[in-house]
């Protein structure tokens, strides 16, 4: 196993920017590696950590939702404020709604709902915990709702439809 370096403290700023960069670049791998390097270096560093969460809910439209998804809740834990925690856990239900939608097919609507729902609860609750000059929590629990809202096919689950479905198939003779 190859031996990994550690950066220098004092390069932390240089790195973070880095690693946001990464992200616009779309290569959420590379700057993922670096929110590493900058946590080995600094364990519970706030800015390496929420950019390595949405490093990984990144990798979700790439190579899907796991490992990612879990590993992204993972971080929650650490991250130093009950606003912060509600916030970025919304951000990951919203972009697992992403992904669900993105991959149409038979009943992705239905999933998609249920992700923006949960997403637009944990945005909710951020709602409660925020400064008054603070709104990233309304606009991301707006852009969710203008999903459900522009979206048909983005709705809860219809049991019932299903089950007129199956009463309307006929068995061969």
């Amino acid at each position: 196993m190859v031996e990994l370096k550690s950066i220098n403290p004092e390069a932390i700023p240089f790195a973070l920017e880095k690693a946001k960069r990464y992200r616009l670049l779309n290569e959420p791998e590379d700057a993922e590696s670096i929110c590493l390097d900058i946590l080995a270096a600094v364990p519970n560093h706030q800015d390496a950590l929420i950019t390595l969460l949405l490093s990984l809910t990144d990798k979700f439209a790439q190579s899907g939702l796991n490992p990612s998804f879990n590993q992204a809740k993972e971080i929650i834990d650490r991250l130093d404020t009950s606003y912060s925690k509600s916030y970025y856990m919304g951000v990951i239900l919203e972009r697992r709604a992403k992904f669900h939608l993105r991959q149409g097919g038979p009943g992705s609507g239905a999933v998609a709902y249920d992700w923006y729902v949960k997403a637009m609860a944990a945005y909710k609750q951020a709602l409660t915990r925020q400064e008054s000059k603070d709104q990233e929590a309304v606009l991301r629990w707006n852009s969710c709702a203008r999903i459900l809202n522009e979206h048909p096919e983005v709705k809860a689950d219809d049991a019932d439809r299903f089950e007129m479905l199956l009463d309307s198939y006929e068995t061969p003779h």
